[in-house]
């Protein structure tokens, strides 16, 4: 085979051009191999140019169609990449369409010139410093075609062409805007918009162009009206190929909010949904469920804005979230709790969902899903949607008492930090203002020792954060109203008065914290808390500190117990703690973290073993750097 085609460009070399039917019979035969690679050896870049340039239109064609297959190989892509071809190739595209009307040259030099220009830089800025981009851009105003037979191939090489030039990247997608390609692109997909069977092939060769573009050129905001026929054409069409360019660009433009209310007015969400509730069944292959996880994302997209989802809350799209709760589609079932956990952005709605038994249904959802084998993404979308739904306070006692936390806390033997660093926040959000739910959890050791190991060894800061923020609101819900008299409201009370406020009755249950004590590692948890990287943390830290102290260290308390809780403070160093937190935090430290941590310290310091623990570490000192306080003094 080598051989015979040797033979043959051997041949066209020394044919005259003025020879074209022997000429036009040769590149034939040449154009028809199926082997790039077996012109590698030869040097023809001189020999084609010579024949681009003939007066015989069949030469010149036959010519463009060699070159197209030769410079199929990287080492002819090269070779050809000479100033004189690509510029005799710009000059025939100037003059398209011709004047009698023939594609055929035109779609022969696009095959050609798109070849050469692929992955080479170097044809591609031969290209624009002859000013070639404004000819290859002006291809997009043909708008008819009168060589009916050639126009879907025309389409074709056209696009193929100019995708192969733009993906040089940002300097030539920045110089296409200059010359108005976005304007060209818009009046091409508003034609093919207007019958989108009709014009199918005009638009899977149209849009890619627009993903070429907004891949290079930073922060590209399509026109409203391109979006919406961008949304009308996903509704129209029954070909993937297209459904999922419509759904990419959107999905890129979508990442404005007044896009997503833009789009959300326009009915993309409920086209979608339609087009899923039809083609769900035949979701098969790979490829198919690909593009349904593509349709499902940018429903949810469009929900994340806050206009756009108060907008689709009054549509029929609520509804149609609620009923996929029961499809048995897991995509669609994630998507129906994603969609519903973004409508709970706000207090009316969430208490909505509680009264119309919305809830119930998430409930019911997560009771079967909440084991270790189950669907993590779906887990976490369960999971977020009930934190938020229990965040109202009217919420709170109907989640609990429809079975939230009974539900959630076999999940406690999951282990994907996603999953647990919602799980956590879910039960935060619970416990807030809940005393005898706070009093039973931290009774339950699994949870407690599970936290303890969680703000130890986790990787995943957001889960050691929660486990730490958990265990402090536990204390604090449980039983900050059962002492929050013996803490004055402003922190400078000296230790003596606030050991005489501690209450010498035990008229508590301090059952509850007894049992979470006695999991190793507790107070050490709620130690190293003061030294968080957020105030927030810091502050819960003082007040748990703060709640311990009145519990343990009062003169009601039972002596071993307090015994005991000294030296655990002290062995967690509390005094090193409270130094580097004033050292680190004092500027930034509010006024209320400041009240805190002096309550906390003179709590402290109303324990015999604890004194000199902190004078060891100068905390009283220390405390007098704090800028806040030392405006007070000043004043």
């Amino acid at each position: 085979m080598a051989t015979e085609m040797d033979e043959l460009i051997e041949q066209l070399k020394t044919t005259s051009v003025s020879q074209g039917d022997a000429t036009t019979t040769l590149l034939c035969e040449i154009s028809a191999t199926k082997d790039p690679k077996l012109f590698d050896k030869h040097e023809l870049a001189e020999c084609f140019l010579r024949l681009t340039q003939s007066e015989d239109t069949n030469v010149r064609k036959e010519a463009a169609k060699c070159i197209a297959e030769i410079t199929k190989s990287e080492v002819q892509r090269k070779k050809f990449t000479k100033r004189e071809i690509i510029a005799a190739f710009l000059e025939c595209l100037r003059h398209v369409p011709t004047e009698d009307g023939s594609m055929e040259l035109p779609i022969q030099i696009c095959r050609a010139l798109g070849n050469i220009c692929y992955l080479n830089d170097e044809a591609r800025d031969l290209i624009l410093d002859l000013k070639g981009d404004a000819v290859l851009l002006q291809l997009l105003d043909i708008a008819t075609i009168e060589d009916a037979a050639n126009a879907p191939q025309f389409i074709k090489v056209r696009g193929g062409l100019l995708s192969n030039y733009l993906l040089g990247g940002e300097g030539l997608a920045k110089r296409a805007m200059e010359l108005g390609i976005m304007q060209k692109l818009q009046a091409m997909i508003d034609n093919g918009a207007s019958n989108v069977e009709q014009h199918e092939d005009l638009l899977l060769n149209t849009l890619p162009l627009l993903s070429i573009l907004t891949e290079n050129v930073a922060d590209l905001n399509f026109e409203a009206q391109l979006n919406i026929q961008l949304s009308r054409i996903l509704a129209a069409s029954t070909n993937p190929d297209l459904a999922e360019m419509c759904l990419e660009l959107l999905h890129y433009q979508a990442e404005s909010d007044e896009v997503k209310l833009l789009l959300a007015k326009d009915g993309l969400c409920e086209t979608i949904y339609n087009l899923l509730e039809k083609y769900k069944t035949l979701a098969s292959t790979s490829e198919a469920r690909a593009l349904m996880k593509l349709a499902c994302e940018l429903i949810v997209l469009v929900l994340t804005g806050d206009e756009s989802m108060h907008y689709l809350y009054t549509t029929p799209l609520l509804k149609n979230m609620v009923d996929w709760l029961d499809s048995t589609d897991i995509d669609l079932l994630t998507t129906g709790v994603l969609a519903l956990g973004n409508f709970a952005r706000t207090d009316s709605h969430c208490i909505y969902f509680v009264e119309q038994q919305t809830m119930n249904k998430l409930l019911q959802v997560l009771a079967k899903n909440n084991g270790v084998k189950d669907d993590v993404r779906l887990q976490h979308a369960l999971l977020s949607a009930l934190r938020n739904l229990v965040i109202p306070k009217p919420n709170k006692n109907a989640v609990i008492q429809a079975g939230l936390v009974q539900t959630i806390l076999p999940m406690l033997e999951i282990h994907q930090p996603p999953v647990v660093f919602k799980l956590l926040g879910t039960l935060r959000m619970t416990v807030d203002g809940q005393e005898k739910l706070a009093l039973e959890l931290l009774k339950n050791k699994t949870l407690i020792e599970q936290l303890v190991h969680w703000s130890k060894s986790s990787d995943y800061a957001g889960v050691t954060g929660e486990s730490l923020r958990l265990m402090a609101w536990l204390i604090k819900h449980a039983y900050l109203n059962k002492i929050a008299y013996a803490l004055p409201r402003k922190g400078d009370a000296p230790a003596e008065q606030i050991a005489d406020k501690i209450p010498l009755s035990q008229d508590y249950d301090r059952s509850s914290l007894n049992e979470f004590l006695a999991n190793e590692g507790t107070v050490e948890a709620m130690v190293s808390m003061l030294t968080a990287q957020h105030l927030v943390m810091q502050n819960e830290a003082l007040i748990a500190l703060c709640i311990l102290s009145v519990v343990y260290l009062s003169k009601s308390g039972e002596p071993e117990q307090a015994q005991r809780l000294q030296d655990q403070l002290i062995e967690c160093n509390v005094g090193a703690k409270l130094a580097e937190l004033i050292t680190k935090s004092s500027d930034s430290m509010t006024k209320e973290i400041v009240e805190n941590l002096q309550n906390c310290i003179n709590l402290l310091k109303t324990a015999e073993k604890l004194v000199p623990h902190l004078e060891q570490h100068n905390i009283n000192e220390l405390l007098k750097s704090i800028p806040i306080l030392t405006e007070y003094c000043t004043l």
